[in-house]
């Protein structure tokens, strides 16, 4: 028996083309044509880039590793959404099936301060490395495994901190942010790490190192508008903003006292 047959579709691309951080960038037009919609945004631009190097073209530059929707580093911005127009939805997850043919496609790279352009839709998101390396982590002694039920965490806790934990640190918070804040990515590491028993001996060192990293780094400040959460394919809750202000806080104060 015989499968059903595939639709295919034709698109119009405008991309960001852009040599490097320093170098001026522009949009350039490319025909998308026979697409299947079966195939994923990643999937279409490598068609596109197979055909532009047939013809000794520069192919177009951008991350991509898993395809699973969980490394994060598919990040580009798509019709002025980071990620693409689905909600809850990494590029290597959006299909090709969300867009109608004959449909023009803007590309761009995730546009902020402190993720300067590599090449094209590809940015350097190393400034999230740099805040991880001073606190997003627990300071523990190695050795055997604890039991199970050794450090009992409250249900209400343990879900919050695994809303927490499901960042994959993609930054389409900060491509949404007016500001360029990292509000959003912030307040997951550390939420998640302050609302376990084996991350509160460390709290209020790691949510000032955190903090101040990022405003070293020249991320913005959180104008509390939610775009980042909306925009997040992970579903983030803005909530972890308000826990860290609030850890911030008595952080801030238990130091000066």
């Amino acid at each position: 028996m015989g499968g059903a047959s595939q639709s295919t579709i034709d698109l119009k691309l405008k991309v960001w083309r852009q040599k490097d951080a320093a170098t001026g960038g522009r949009f350039e037009d490319y025909d998308a044509t026979g697409i299947s919609t079966d195939a994923s945004f990643l999937e279409m631009l490598d068609v596109v880039n197979q055909r532009l190097i047939k013809g000794g073209e520069d192919p177009i530059a951008f991350d991509h590793d898993c395809r699973e929707g969980i490394c994060g580093s598919c990040s580009m911005v798509i019709n002025g959404n980071p990620h693409g127009p689905e909600r809850s939805t990494a590029t290597c997850q959006l299909h090709m099936r969300k867009f109608n043919d004959g449909d023009t496609i803007v590309v761009e790279p995730f546009r902020a301060n402190a993720f300067p352009v590599i090449k094209d839709l590809s940015v350097d998101r190393t400034s999230f490395d740099e805040i991880i390396a001073v606190g997003g982590y627990v300071s523990v002694n190695t050795g055997n495994a604890p039991d199970a039920n050794a450090l009992p965490v409250p249900k209400v806790d343990a879900d919050q901190a695994f809303n927490a934990a499901a960042c994959i640190g993609c930054g389409a918070c900060v491509a949404a942010c007016a500001n360029g804040s990292a509000m959003l990515f912030v307040g997951a590491k550390v939420g998640h790490l302050a609302l376990l028993p084996q991350g509160r001996s460390e709290h209020n060192e790691r949510v000032l190192a955190m903090m101040d990293k990022m405003q070293e780094l020249g991320f913005g400040n959180c104008s509390n508008t939610g775009a980042c959460a909306v925009a997040c394919p992970k579903d983030i809750s803005f909530e972890n903003i308000v826990r860290m202000n609030r850890e911030y806080a008595k952080a801030s104060i238990k130091k000066r006292t």
